[in-house]
């Protein structure tokens, strides 16, 4: 295998210079904003990561979303604000305050979501003062709801204040919170440039048709290009046989991300699966964890050898898919086992909310006391504007509350906060399950937020998309 720079970003070079203009613009005081789209695999993230190579002079500041923290109100928000907190006395009160309730620095009713953008959009200023400031946000698809609408509010106001927004989301996807903002597609490498990342990453033979055959089945997707043959025994790979029944991309990807993780000796993939449950990427929590399974350091050197995880002074995935493989392909128990190793090793004053959300997910069946903890929990995300995550903890409570009437009266709360989330077919499933309880005494004494039964129904029949059904997801 020769050695490249940049093996991911061959044939980049309208992505490139488009970055490169981005830079320039930001550094000549003017405000720029853009949008990285393309598929799974496609290169995105390495064109992040150079254009924070490229950023000299400039601030940085990089948050990801993340697919397990969607319910977690301005949790993406955090991360990207999180090193400008001392800039807060600067902003006006007003925001000031609003941003700290928002991120729970203190406490108050739930925060205006107008002050909360116009917080971000003042305090990145004053960031910027000192020098431009290139904003990344990857996975912006996996970012709570809150989030995604405070940055799209703040991007779409950005006019003169030496600030870069650069968000990378993955296709094909619903979500329109970014757009009519300036956005590139991320494309397939050309035919030319596929095979010489093919060639650069395979050291031994490949047959011309099997590489042709690869570079159209991929459709130039580099991901695939470099992951997909590794998979291959070596006589495909040379003489070209085989069936070629290929999945499609995305699956192949997972496919030979599966195949590497259950390779590993069992401690490193028991680590592996620690830290896919774990989101935030705390090396610290992640250990805290491993320690109550038994696991040791020395578990993370396969890991490290096979480049699926590093872990530094935050843990990081080879690829987002190394995650979701890891995670989706394990055993529940062992899943269970996972979250509850990280509930105990999660603050209770600090982090109520990510503790009772572990606690959830290791739950094998009905636990009043996890219930109990994630309503309060919705409570608490509900006070700081989270409708979202406030809907999905209560959801999460229903399941697990085994007490017929206590199910239907957090069916019908966990309904009537579905509707205020916007989740209105989930609020629909939500009142069937309260209506099928018994509803007596809750329809003469409903618990907030939840309306009498009958006006959570009209309201979630009359809100909801006629095509596109809204699911789980939309919180």
């Amino acid at each position: 295998m020769r050695e490249d720079p940049l093996p991911d970003l061959r044939g980049r070079h309208r992505e490139r210079e488009a970055l490169d203009r981005l830079l320039e613009g930001v550094r000549t005081g003017r405000s720029e904003v853009l949008v990285l789209r393309g598929e799974a695999g496609i290169g995105k993230t390495a064109l992040l990561n150079q254009l924070c190579d490229r950023a000299s002079g400039c601030r940085l500041a990089r948050a990801a979303g993340v697919e397990s923290e969607m319910e977690l109100a301005f949790a993406g928000l955090h991360l990207l604000c999180a090193p400008f907190l001392d800039h807060l006395p600067a902003l006006p009160d007003t925001q000031a305050d609003a941003l700290r309730i928002a991120f729970g620095l203190r406490g108050g009713g739930a925060p205006d979501r107008f002050l909360v953008g116009l917080a971000v959009l003042t305090l990145l200023s004053k960031v910027a003062e000192e020098r431009p400031l290139v904003c990344v946000i990857d996975d912006a698809q996996w970012l709570d709801r809150a989030s995604a609408q405070t940055l799209a509010f703040v991007a779409r106001r950005l006019v003169a204040e030496s600030v870069a927004m650069v968000f990378a989301v993955r296709e094909p996807g619903d979500d329109k919170t970014l757009a009519a903002l300036p956005e590139l597609t991320v494309h397939g490498l050309e035919p030319d440039d596929a095979r010489a990342l093919l060639e650069w990453a395979q050291p031994g033979p490949l047959d011309e048709q099997v590489r042709d055959r690869l570079v159209a089945e991929t459709r130039g997707n580099p991901l695939a290009l470099l992951e997909l043959p590794r998979g291959l025994p070596v006589e495909e790979l040379a003489g070209g046989f085989g069936p070629f029944r290929w999945p499609e991309v995305s699956a192949g990807i997972e496919e030979s991300f599966r195949r590497r993780v259950e390779a590993l000796p069992a401690p490193a993939q028991a680590l592996l699966l620690v830290a896919a449950a774990e989101p935030l990427g705390d090396p610290l929590l992640l250990w805290r964890a491993a320690d109550r399974l038994g696991i040791g350091p020395a578990a993370a050197d396969p890991a490290y050898t096979d480049g699926l995880m590093t872990i530094g002074e935050r843990v990081v995935f080879r690829h987002p898919l190394v995650r979701t493989v890891v995670y989706r392909s394990a055993q529940a128990q062992d899943r269970r086992a996972a979250h509850l190793a990280l509930a105990e090793a999660t603050d209770r004053d600090t982090d109520p909310a990510r503790r009772a959300w572990h606690l959830a997910a290791a739950a094998e069946g009905p636990d009043e006391e996890v219930a109990a903890e994630l309503e309060r929990s919705a409570g608490q995300a509900q006070a700081r504007g989270g409708l979202a995550a406030a809907a999905s903890f209560l959801q999460r409570a229903v399941a697990l509350t085994a007490d017929p009437v206590r199910r239907a009266e957090r069916a019908l709360t966990a309904a009537g906060a579905s509707v205020q989330a916007g989740v209105f077919n989930v609020a629909l499933g939500l009142l069937a399950t309260a209506e099928a309880g018994p509803l007596g005494d809750l329809q003469r004494a409903p618990r907030e937020p939840a309306a009498r039964p009958g006006q959570v129904l009209a309201d979630a029949r009359q809100r909801r998309p006629p095509a596109a059904a809204t699911s789980g997801a939309d919180a």
